[in-house]
C-alpha cells in the first residue's frame, strides 16, 4: 500500500508530503515513476512531494493519512531509516571515531567526513563509512592500516570504478604522512585501497581479506536494509538510463554470485554474511531480469517508465 501524509512540511516557497509503501521499496519506486515523480525526490525511505501534487497522488491510489499512520506504516513494513543510517547524523559518532584512531589530526579528518558528506553521493556516503567501520569490528579487526583504509577506500567518489579508488589512493599518500602516520603504514593503507576496486585480495593477505569483507558486507545485511542499498546504488548512477543501468548492475551480480562461497574470504565474513548475501544478490538479479522482460516483451528494449 501507498501512504502520504498532509502537505505541512514547508520548503522552497511550497510545503511537502511524504510519500511511503509499507510494503517495499520496489512499489514505493515503481508507483512514483509511473505518476512523474523524480528519484532526486526520493530520500531513504519516502518521497518528498510538493503540495500541488497531493491530489493528484490521492487521486491515483495514495492512500491519505496522517504523519504518525505514515511512520507507523513504515516501520510495520520493516522500512523506516533509524536516524543512525542518515548519513547527516552521523558526523560527531564518526568524529569521535577518527579522533581516537589518529590524535592530533582533527582537521584530515574534518575533510575526510565532508568528502563522504558530498551531495551526490547516496550510497557510499557516512552511513557506508560507519558501516565499514562496523564489519572491521564484526570481524575482530582493530589494525590502524585497515580502519584507515576503510575511512579512505572512497573518500574520492565520482561513480567511475578504478579510477574513483586509484584516487582515493593517492589522496591518503598525500593526506596521511603530514598527519604524522608513517611512510610504511601510508603505503599499506593506500594497497589496501587498491584492493577495493575488485575486492580480489591474495589468498595470504589477511589485512586485505579483512577490508575486502568489510565492504562487501552489505551484501549480507537483512532484506529491507539490502533493497534500500541497492536503490542507493540506483540513485548514484541516476544519470545512466534504465536499460544501460540493468544490463551493468547484472553483471556485476553475476561476477559476485560466480565466486560462490569465495565471496568472504575470511572464515568470519562467511559465517556472518555469506548465505544472506548470495540470496540478496540472486533475488535482484531475478528481479533486474523480470523489469527487462516487463520492458518489452518482445526483446527487452522498450524504454522504462519515467
Amino acid at each position: 500500500m501507498i501512504y502520504i501524509d498532509p502537505p505541512l512540511w514547508p520548503a522552497h516557497g511550497t510545503h511537502f508530503s511524504h510519500l511511503v509503501s509499507d510494503t517495499s521499496l520496489e512499489e514505493l519506486h515503481e508507483f512514483a515513476a509511473a505518476s512523474g515523480i523524480p528519484l532526486r525526490a526520493f530520500d531513504h525511505d519516502h518521497y518528498d512531494v510538493p503540495l500541488r501534487r497531493y491530489e493528484d497522488l490521492v487521486a491515483s491510489g495514495a492512500k491519505p493519512v496522517d504523519g504518525g499512520t505514515l511512520v507507523r506504516a513504515l516501520i510495520t513494513g520493516g522500512l523506516r531509516i533509524p536516524a543512525r543510517e542518515r548519513a547527516a547524523s552521523l558526523v560527531h559518532p564518526l568524529r569521535g571515531r577518527w579522533d581516537t584512531l589518529v590524535p592530533g589530526a582533527e582537521d584530515l579528518g574534518a575533510e575526510l567526513l565532508n568528502r563522504w558528506g558530498e551531495p551526490h553521493r547516496r550510497y557510499h556516503d557516512r552511513r557506508h563509512l560507519l558501516q565499514v567501520l562496523e564489519a572491521l569490528h564484526s570481524l575482530g579487526c582493530a589494525e590502524r592500516p585497515v580502519l584507515l583504509a576503510a575511512w579512505f577506500h572512497d573518500a574520492v567518489y565520482d561513480g567511475v570504478p578504478g579510477s574513483d579508488e586509484e584516487a582515493s589512493a593517492v589522496l591518503a599518500e598525500e593526506l596521511l604522512p603530514p598527519a604524522g602516520v608513517p611512510d610504511a603504514e601510508t603505503a599499506e593503507v593506500s594497497r589496501l585501497v587498491r584492493l577495493t576496486a575488485a575486492h580480489n585480495p591474495a589468498d595470504g593477505d589477511e589485512y586485505g581479506k579483512l577490508l575486502c569483507d568489510a565492504d562487501l558486507a552489505v551484501l549480507g545485511r537483512d532484506r529491507a536494509a539490502y533493497d534500500r542499498y541497492a536503490a542507493d546504488v540506483r540513485q548514484e548512477y541516476r544519470h545512466v538510463d534504465d536499460n544501460t543501468f540493468r544490463a551493468g548492475r547484472s553483471a556485476v551480480l553475476e561476477s559476485l554470485l560466480d565466486r560462490g562461497k569465495g565471496l568472504f574470504r575470511t572464515a568470519r565474513g562467511e559465517e556472518l554474511w555469506g548465505t544472506a548475501a548470495r540470496a540478496n544478490l540472486a533475488r535482484e538479479l531475478a528481479s533486474l531480469a523480470d523489469r527487462r522482460a516487463d520492458a518489452d516483451p518482445e526483446n527487452g528494449v522498450r524504454p522504462a517508465r519515467g
